[in-house]
């Protein structure tokens, strides 16, 4: 064969066309695209954005319009929290945003999940790649698309988007988007956040971005699929309607804009706002003191089991470079649901910047655009698409308080501030997730409104207020509990209740949470899991000599009917955890304490579940609280006398807890001596302090030192490099504990022939 016929021949323009066509119509799946997950940036302008501008570029008019704009995504999340049926939607887990015609979030309403709204331009633009042009999809006016699918750009699968794009005289403007936490999906738990998911399958509804509404009407063949996948058809139904409703609402008052003022003025004034606020956001960024901080956060199991799962974070600022690396955090776990990707992650990080840090900027996604994230691939906080993630607030509310506890650090340095330097707020959802057959005959799976009473961390003037908001929605309520025993078979039989001694300590203590006690009631169907870490090792840090919050188990009481004791012996009934556990007054029960990771377990009539909301962290050196606020704490309930005095050392009487302050004063000065007589040099601390690897008897998972290159997985004798993903299976519980059991019943000689 001759050299000519060898040499491989270039193809042709015509023939080039042909295989891009061949391999356009013969797509496989258009699974979650990398190239828009990864991306958090803004999109470039375009040149139809560059003329509008051109055109329109009044700083007076770009007020007034963006203001209107403002007050329309406000008055779309009143409709949602006003009308919505889930649980979610009634307590203010919502958000309404208005994107810009290349998909980016411009203008977010000012209350409810604002990480919803740095999310869903993801999904959108995964609808203009590839619904856009396609003969068989399309996008036109009237249209709707809903999703639900984090791999698509969403924090987990409980929460729903509806997405509608906005036209003027045939020409695409913006969209209009709006999402709730929906709860219920299908899952292999009901509620929408199963722990128990081993893999994708076991998650419910996964909804890439797809059209559901069409001529503004909800198509009734995919809306019947989508109440057939799920536990509560009632629920699908009403909340696509209200989400595409409130869509409508804030189209209507775009319309208003687009005849008053022009569509130039409308594109101007989104592209505007947001290439404003990126460069405010730099500006700001740029007077932060060039420096490193460390910091990172313990996860203490991954719902399933107990064990020590690191979230590292390294923040660095150079110039107007600020960049969050959290190289060295835990692999993901490929059979536990605890991971999230990094979109999750970025999207929380958004939520420090525009609630804690500049609540003063627009809402919307340029105010994070600028901040870089690196992660390990295949991480805990960047996992793959394989791995289950409907635990996912797990691993990005430790990820949201590791950059928390190390921007106020930063800020407290900054000669200019727009907020208080604080300390973290508490980010667990401390509360019951239920599920089963209402009193009603109806099938129902959500959860309580509690978890959005988080207590607040200690400011650097004040201390932190009570079950004061999440972190992901600063701006939400906590929601009627009375009334939602018109529609479960259960009641809280203690509910906001400050919980004693699970505070966090400091010169200005966090804010509290509180009890919550539960027990079904009408209901032979019903039952409740937690979804929380926690319970041994405190999920946040204290700042500059503040305490860390509690730590807050799971309590149960079995074999006991709370409602017989109620009616007969109400004398017998206590209204606190600690007392209830400690004195043990129901006779025969079976009291019991576990992590804050249980699955759903049905529940007898009567029997007990209760937990308590967390306290945000500390502020400051203990032995500078003014000990009148250490009174008044002990006179709130908010910590013994005996707790009080041994942490803050102040010594008062303990019958008019009248105040010796000379002897309070004496005790302090003390206590700082003994300090400095327990401190010694820190290279001798590092010496006894650095040990080479994880201890063999704990199950650790992330970086150990300063070595961030190096993962373990579990064991000393188990790692991975960070730059190389590997598997990360966990035994299931029942196959651990069985094996538990062997293992006894074989030294016990107890097995025979029959094991062998």
């Amino acid at each position: 064969m001759n050299e000519m016929s060898t040499r491989a021949k270039t193809p042709t323009l015509e023939e080039m066309n042909l295989i891009k066509k061949f391999l356009d119509d013969t797509t496989l799946f258009l699974g979650p695209d990398p190239e828009i997950m990864q991306n958090h940036d803004l999109m470039p302008r375009t040149e139809i954005e560059d003329a509008a501008i051109g055109k329109v570029s009044d700083a007076h008019t770009v007020a007034k319009i963006r203001d209107r704009i403002q007050s329309g995504c406000d008055e779309g999340y009143e409709m949602v929290e006003q009308m919505g049926a889930a649980p979610g939607a009634k307590w203010g887990d919502v958000i309404t945003g208005v994107y810009s015609a290349s998909g980016d979030l411009a203008i977010a309403s000012a209350g409810g999940v604002l990480i919803f709204s740095a999310l869903v331009h993801h999904p959108i633009k995964f609808i203009i790649k590839n619904w856009m042009d396609d003969p068989t999809v399309g996008v036109k006016d009237g249209d709707g698309f809903i999703h639900n699918d984090s791999r698509y750009g969403n924090v987990h699968n409980t929460d729903q988007s509806m997405i509608i794009p906005i036209f003027h005289k045939g020409k695409l403007v913006c969209w209009v988007a709006s999402t709730v936490h929906e709860g219920e999906n299908g899952a292999i738990e009901p509620g929408g956040m199963p722990s128990m998911a081993e893999s994708p399958s076991d998650e419910g509804l996964k909804m890439s971005p797809f059209k559901v509404v069409e001529n503004y009407q909800i198509k009734r063949d995919i809306l019947t699929f989508l109440q057939n996948s799920v536990r509560e058809p009632k629920l699908q139904y009403e909340d696509m309607k209200v989400k595409l409703f409130a869509c409508l609402r804030i189209k209507q008052r775009i319309e208003e804009t687009l005849n008053s003022d022009g569509p130039e003025a409308l594109m101007a004034t989104l592209r505007l706002t947001m290439e404003q606020v990126r460069a405010e956001v730099k500006r700001r960024i740029s007077e932060w003191p060039d420096m490193t901080v460390r910091s990172y956060i313990i996860q203490d199991s991954t719902l399933r089991e107990n064990c020590v799962v690191k979230i590292n974070c390294k923040l660095t600022k150079t110039g107007d470079r600020l960049i969050f690396d959290f190289r060295g955090s835990s692999p993901e776990f490929t059979n536990r649901a605890t991971n999230t990707i990094v979109a999750g992650l970025k999207g929380m990080l958004a939520q420090v910047f525009l609630c804690y840090v500049w609540p003063d900027l627009p809402r919307g996604q340029a105010a994070f655009a600028p901040i870089e994230v690196i992660t390990d691939p295949h991480s805990i906080v960047n996992c793959s698409y394989d791995a289950p993630n409907s635990q996912s607030l797990m691993s990005i509310f430790t990820g949201f308080t590791a950059g928390q506890h190390a921007v106020a650090k930063f800020l407290y340095s900054c000669p200019e501030k727009f907020t208080r330097v604080h300390a973290p707020t508490f980010n667990m959802i401390n509360t019951f997730i239920w599920g089963g057959v209402s009193q009603h005959g109806e099938t129902l799976g959500n959860l309580c409104a509690d978890l959005n009473g988080m207590g607040a961390g200690a400011t650097a003037s004040r201390d932190g207020e009570h079950a004061l908001a999440p972190i992901f929605a600063t701006m939400a309520d906590i929601g009627e509990q009375e009334l939602n025993e018109e529609e479960v078979p259960f009641l809280q039989l203690v509910s906001k209740k400050m919980t004693r001694d699970a505070i966090a300590p400091g010169k200005y203590r966090g804010g509290q949470g509180y009890t919550m006690m539960v027990a079904t009631k009408d209901s032979e169907q019903w039952g409740f899991m937690t979804t929380a870490q926690g319970a041994k090792i405190p999920p946040l840090q204290g700042l500059f000599g503040g305490y860390a919050c509690g730590t807050y188990p799971l309590s149960k009481v079995k074999d006991v009917d709370v409602y017989d004791v109620l009616m007969n012996e109400p004398e017998r009934f206590r209204h606190s955890i600690e007392e209830i556990m400690n004195e043990q007054p129901f006779e025969d029960a079976d009291y019991s304490t576990h992590h804050m990771g249980m699955g759903f377990e049905i529940s007898k009539r009567g029997e007990l579940f209760m937990i308590s909301q967390g306290a945000g962290a500390g502020y400051g050196d203990l032995l500078e609280r003014d000990p009148e606020n250490i009174i008044k704490d002990i006179e709130e309930g908010l910590i013994s006398p005996e707790v009080a005095a041994r942490l803050y050392k102040v010594v008062f009487d303990a019958a008019t807890l009248a105040i010796d302050f000379d002897a309070s004063e004496a005790a302090r000065a003390e206590e700082r001596q003994a300090r400095i007589k327990r401190s010694v040099p820190y290279a001798e601390f590092v010496k006894g302090w650095n040990k080479p690897k994880p201890p063999a008897h704990l199950q650790y998972f992330g970086c150990w030192g300063d070595d961030v290159g190096t993962l373990y997985m579990g064991a000393p004798d188990i790692t991975r490099r960070g730059d190389q993903p590997r598997p990360n299976y966990m035994m299931h519980p029942k196959d651990v504990r069985i094996a538990e059991l062997e293992a006894r019943l074989e030294a016990a000689g107890a097995m025979g022939d029959e094991k062998k």
